[in-house]
């Protein structure tokens, strides 16, 4: 089988990043995420945000995510997300879970995007004691169906937000492709809008495992930590989570990664546009590709052993990475179209 396209997690490590784990692997150095590598990532991302903000490193993104809502939540909360927002998804219940019980209130929005209209209607819906007081907006930047949120878009949300009393979260698993993607600073993207805390996705960028939980509002940071050790989620040998941080935000590797990704997301489109048969679902603005196929292309795709998700209907997913190659993309564009 040729995993190419079924996600950007099937790809390997970058060179950047399994360098940084060979640097970091020598000597001995303090644990818990007191070494000075662990001090220098963090830095580094303050120096990318142009901010203070905490920083913490998790395995994943999974972690990052249910952690960082348990933290702006108690249990009669709720957090407001998109009904496709991977929280809802793909986590098999862990924001609940590590929450103690906070729901979460799905909205519909257009290519996956929320609209304020529709989060104002939630949080105005109900106010009395039996219902679950919404507490968290989480945004998805890349939203699920590939689709990117502008700087404008996010602060009339986060206005949104505020004007109710709502916290910010934005799960940032492909934050640097919506970066790359916008040619936006990264803080017009996140605490110049009002964004409250970013959980960035480091393994789909070519890290070979660690999320960073970045509080752009301190105040919410102050346990953290604790939550990190009592989830399991606090590494002893912190330096080999933190280290490809350092060697990803010291240069322009984030951004040559997230680049060639999303480059290669929008050569498929070209290619396939106009294929019978073939329609593309999203507005394609990151790394991911959402294709309604006819059946003899699923089949014509399945003979030449190519595997993707077909996770939404008769929709199929083609996910970019870093490591993509064009060839590769034009070899499927090829297979499928017969």
């Amino acid at each position: 089988m040729r995993y190419e396209f079924t996600s950007d997690n099937t790809a390997g490590v970058c060179p950047e990043a399994w360098e940084a784990l060979r640097e970091a692997n020598a000597g001995f150095v303090p644990s818990y995420g007191t070494d000075p590598v662990t001090q220098r990532a963090a830095d580094l991302f303050r120096e990318f945000f142009e901010t203070d903000c905490d920083v913490f490193f998790v395995f994943n993104g999974t972690a990052a995510n249910s952690l960082a809502l348990a933290s702006l939540c108690q249990p009669f909360h709720s957090v407001i997300c998109h009904e496709a927002a991977h929280i809802e998804t793909d986590e098999c219940g862990a924001p609940e879970f590590f929450s103690n019980g906070t729901k979460l209130l799905l909205a519909k929005g257009e290519h996956g995007r929320l609209a304020p209209a529709e989060v104002e209607a939630l949080v105005t819906k109900r106010t009395d004691i039996h219902y679950p007081r919404p507490r968290v907006l989480s945004l998805s930047l890349p939203t699920e169906l590939g689709t990117v949120y502008t700087p404008e878009r996010i602060g009339v949300l986060c206005q949104t937000a505020a004007r109710h009393g709502l916290k910010v979260h934005v799960d940032g698993a492909r934050f640097f492709n919506a970066v790359a993607a916008l040619g936006a600073a990264p803080k017009a993207l996140t605490w110049q809008a009002g964004v409250d805390v970013l959980c960035c996705g480091g393994t789909k960028q070519g890290i070979g495992f660690g999320e960073a939980v970045v509080f752009f509002n301190k105040d919410l940071a102050q346990e953290f930590g604790y939550r990190c050790k009592q989830a399991g989620q606090l590494a002893s040998k912190m330096r080999y989570l933190a280290a490809p941080w350092v060697r990803m935000l010291e240069g322009d590797a984030w951004r040559k990664g997230a680049e060639q990704a999303n480059r290669c997301a929008r050569l498929l489109e070209s290619l396939v546009r106009g294929v019978p048969g073939v329609e593309v679902l999203y507005p394609v603005e990151a790394n991911a590709v959402f294709l309604k196929l006819p059946p003899e292309a699923h089949q014509r795709l399945a003979a030449k052993g190519w595997s993707y998700y077909t996770f939404m209907g008769d929709g199929a997913r083609f996910m970019c990475s870093w490591a993509t190659r064009e060839e590769a993309v034009r070899e499927l564009a090829a297979d499928l179209a017969g």
